[in-house]
Order: structure tokens, then sequence, then C-alpha cells
């Protein structure tokens, strides 16, 4: 399915519904950095959530996967626009209540998102930065190439995206601390420990510029992507648990 953006792109999306007479409500996923809708953690999610009776939307944010546009012309501002675009999209579908969750990257685009989305009414975040600049640190060794030729050709997971000035300057623009404080719904934070991309800090100062209700989840052992299936089905486990409350 298809999901027309505010710029006239299409996103690639998956909407899982559970096999139930009326659906409790519906999770709208936001992968993380250069992933895709398809990762292991958001279909292990969704899986749990569809046996609660819950739906989900998973798409690829644009540039990225099937969705149309270029990745080039992206940041975090359009990642939070595709986001919203998306949350619409499952408001004028079903007439339930809609949580917002997103991994990495996409947790901290979940967090500026449910801020101009009034109807969401939670959020859950996976492995999530305090600062959207933090992507920053995966690329270092490029910036100097952007800011000086205006884009840089840039390795990440193996691949290799095209990134320009506009996405560093889209990392600099949110004030998070202003909108985690104010954001004045119940908050799921997942974060391992052992997080060697986005380290454990990250979480802890969401935590301390949320109000409540807040809940932290350790991952204990696991990595940053969720790799492992039983690190993965646990958080899909405690958040379908979580979520319930919201139906």
């Amino acid at each position: 399915m298809q999901i027309l953006t505010r710029t006239g792109h299409d996103l690639s999306a998956v909407l899982d519904i559970p096999d139930e007479p009326v659906v409790r409500g519906v999770v709208v996923f936001a992968h993380c950095f250069t992933c895709g809708k398809d990762l292991r953690a958001a279909r292990e999610i969704s899986r749990a959530l569809s046996l609660q009776g819950w739906a989900m939307l998973r798409f690829d944010f644009t540039g990225l996967g099937e969705s149309e546009g270029s990745f080039a012309d992206t940041g975090f501002h359009s990642n939070v626009d595709d986001l919203v675009d998306a949350v619409n999209y499952a408001q004028e579908r079903f007439e339930a209540p809609v949580i917002v969750a997103g991994h990495s990257l996409g947790g901290a685009a979940a967090l500026v998102a449910a801020a101009d989305c009034p109807d969401v009414q939670a959020v859950c975040t996976i492995g999530a930065p305090s600062e959207p600049a933090h992507v920053k640190k995966l690329i270092q060794c490029s910036i100097e190439d952007i800011e000086r030729r205006g884009y840089a050709e840039v390795e990440i997971a193996g691949r290799t995206f095209t990134l320009g000035q506009e996405f560093l300057r889209a990392l600099e623009k949110p004030n998070m601390q202003m909108i985690i404080a104010s954001l004045r719904r119940p908050l799921l934070l997942f974060h391992s420990p052992v997080d060697t991309v986005v380290g454990i800090d990250n979480a802890a100062a969401i935590f301390k510029h949320a109000r409540h209700p807040k809940s932290f989840v350790s991952l204990d052992s696991a990595d940053h992507l969720l790799t492992k299936r039983t690190d993965a089905r646990y958080v899909a486990d405690v958040f379908a648990a979580w979520v319930s409350r919201y139906a």
C-alpha cells in the first residue's frame, strides 16, 4: 500500500490488521536511520500487537526502501513530516486510538511527531537518541566533505547514501528537551545498557526530561538493532502489554 505525503511522494507501507471484528487501536512505527519497515524488530512488534487486537502501520521513509523521493533531499525534518502524514492516514482509516513508536532515530522522530499530533495517545521509543544530532557520530568522517562540497557519499551498514547540507542542518533544529518536557503523553522507553550505537545515557536524558507517566525497560544484553530474535520478541511482547492500557 502507499501513503501520499504532503510533498506528493508515495511512501511504501504495510498495514498489518489483526483477525478481529474490531481493531482496538493502531500503532504507527518509524524505523531506524537508513533501515526500513521490514526490520525484524518491526515485524515482531507487529506480530505481538496483532495477537492483542492491534493494527500496525509501518512504512519506509522518503527515499528509502520502496518509497518514492530522493534520500539525498531528506533529513530529520522530513522524517517527522512523513511520520505525521502516516499518523494522519491511520487516524482517517481507523476510529481507534493511535500510538506512535520509533526505533533509534525513528524514536526521536516519534517524540517530535507526537508533539504535532494532539490525538496520539502514547509514545514508545526503542534505542532512541536524546538529540537527532547524535547521528553525526555515524558520519563523522564525511561531515567536512558535506560542509565543503554540499554533499558526500557516506557508507552506512555496508550501503552507500548521499547526504547533503540540509541533512546536517535539520539535525540541529529541534529543541528536544522542550519537546520531551511538554509532550504530556504516556511514554515507554526501551534501551540496552550495552548499546554501542546509541548509548544508554540517551535514554537517561529522555527519561529525565519526560513527565509521568513514563516507563523504562532495560534490554540487558541486546544490540542496537535487536538482531537476536529473542530480544526483538521480548520488546514486542512487553510493548503489546503496555499499549493495552491505551485502547
